[in-house]
């Protein structure tokens, strides 16, 4: 009898499914998960950040000046993008639960087979780190774009070529070991982040030439933080319109110095704040349809032609 009882006593240590010992497994799987959702969206977020900083700077780069000049330190920079991140999440979070939805009835759908096709592609090392490898190398789609001007298919050419030859090999050994497994979801939510972030960089870039080109900024940079504000300039002493009375951009403020854009000319100007005053502030002007900047611009260039 008691040769009898001490198999129950180690079965009883294992928590079987259907057992009393289940909430306490239910609760490490849903730790399990916390960790793995962790796992991929810390190193996509940290990832984006860092680039979404370069964006800034060609934002502003447009006009001329760099983010330092319009007083955006780091901490401002820091509130703004992390006010994006927080806009992104909230994106993903649906998204990624439509996925997850949609998989599942595929998988309902198809008796089954459709988990069974993933769980085998995942016991096939090499199948799961080409896929892993071809994902990565297509997350340089954004960065090549923001340096040069290449067609889909040359993307396409380079995305494999890059997957096949620098990733694969080394993604199939780190899955060799629970640690490396490890180190390539980082690595693979890190490249994630960074494509995402290029192809941000590049929206950005276009967005600020949109500005400077019609005065009325995007959605895109709302989200970063960019303040689309409008003032008319008055001399500080008699309170007189400057620049006969016309609407300046107003980038930002460091130093004791504002700096604008001046929408009519389409050049960036700075004055003493102690100078100048701003009057009638107007944030997200309307504009009316076809309107672009630099009238003042052509007249100017056509009486000096």
């Amino acid at each position: 009898m008691i040769d009898q009882e001490l198999p129950q006593q180690d079965t009883a240590g294992t928590a079987l499914p259907g057992t009393p010992g289940e909430p306490e497994a239910g609760g490490g799987g849903v730790i399990e998960l916390l960790e793995r959702i962790a796992s991929v969206v810390i190193p996509i977020g940290v990832a984006l950040y860092a680039v979404l900083y370069i964006g800034i700077e060609e934002v502003y780069a447009v006009f001329g000046i760099n983010p330092q000049q319009a007083g955006i330190d780091q901490s401002v920079l820091f509130g703004r993008l992390l006010g994006t991140l927080v806009l992104v999440l909230l994106f993903a979070i649906p998204a990624l639960g439509l996925i997850i939805g949609l998989g599942w009835l595929t998988d309902r759908v198809t008796g089954g087979a459709a988990g069974r096709l993933v769980q085998g592609i995942r016991r096939r090392p090499w199948v799961a780190a080409l896929i892993a490898a071809l994902w990565c190398g297509a997350t340089y789609w954004g960065f090549l774009k923001f340096f040069g001007d290449f067609g889909a298919t040359v993307m396409v050419v380079i995305a494999v070529v890059l997957g096949v030859l620098t990733f694969l090999v080394p993604f199939r050994l780190l899955r060799r070991k629970p640690v490396g497994r490890a180190g390539l979801k980082v690595l693979v939510g890190g490249l994630t982040g960074l494509g995402l972030g290029f192809l941000l960089i590049q929206q950005l870039s276009f967005g600020a030439e949109e500005v400077a080109r019609t005065g009325q900024a995007n959605l895109l940079l709302d989200t970063v933080g960019f303040q689309d504000q409008w003032a008319v300039l008055k001399n500080a002493e008699n309170d007189k319109p400057l620049y006969d009375g016309r609407w300046m951009m107003l980038l930002g403020e460091s130093d004791g110095t504002y700096i604008f854009y001046d929408c009519d000319k389409q050049e960036t100007i700075r004055r003493p704040m102690e100078t100048t005053n701003l009057g009638q502030l107007q944030l997200d002007p309307d504009r009316d349809e076809g309107f672009t900047c630099g009238g003042l611009a052509e007249q100017d260039s056509a009486g000096q032609g």
